[in-house]
């Protein structure tokens, strides 16, 4: 397995070997002891899985301490842009967006580490989202931010007038007024 840095401490790119002939491909999709080495640590507890229409977004979500969550993610049909928030106010990088694409064919996987706000947008007709989580979901602990801030100025790759979003998505603030704790 691959593993790329990027400019956020502890937001990595991962890119497994993929095994490929006649009948298919296989492929290592996680392995606690290749990540150790490269840093990240995380005993995934919970794996969610939703599939979503061209145009959607989804997010910008988070967990609040004492259920902050990591979260392995990876495409398993379609193509998606991942979007991440760095909420670490000790960061360099705090208040600033990553984006990256994420398709079935590439196979590449992003591993958010805790102290991040997360969403996607779905770029093909039609997409599958799998996500690993080293925490449980908590209602109480959720968060959010509104996926349109125009302080934060995400380019989703989706027609604004064509953006398929939920209507709680739609209620959540702005980063200005959001509440979190990392």
């Amino acid at each position: 397995m691959n593993v790329t840095k990027t400019p956020f401490k502890g937001l990595l790119i991962l890119e497994p070997k993929v095994f490929s002939d006649s009948r298919g491909y296989f492929y290592e999709s996680y392995s606690k002891r290749t990540c150790q080495e490269f840093g990240l640590d995380a005993e995934f507890v919970q794996s969610n899985q939703s599939q979503s229409k061209k145009g959607v977004i989804r997010g910008l979500h988070y967990q609040n301490a004492p259920h902050t969550q990591a979260r392995l993610i990876r495409v398993l049909q379609g193509r998606i842009l991942d979007v991440v928030v760095d909420l670490r106010k000790d960061q360099d990088t705090f208040g600033k967006y990553f984006s990256f694409e994420l398709s079935a064919n590439e196979k590449k996987q992003l591993f958010i580490p805790k102290g991040f706000a997360h969403g996607f947008s779905v770029l093909s007709d039609s997409a599958e989202f799998l996500y690993s989580c080293d925490a449980y979901y908590y209602p109480a602990s959720e968060g959010g931010i509104h996926y349109n801030d125009p302080a934060l100025g995400i380019d989703w790759k989706v027609n604004p007038s064509e953006a398929i979003v939920s209507g709680k998505d739609s209620l959540l603030p702005l980063f200005s007024a959001a509440s979190f704790d990392f």
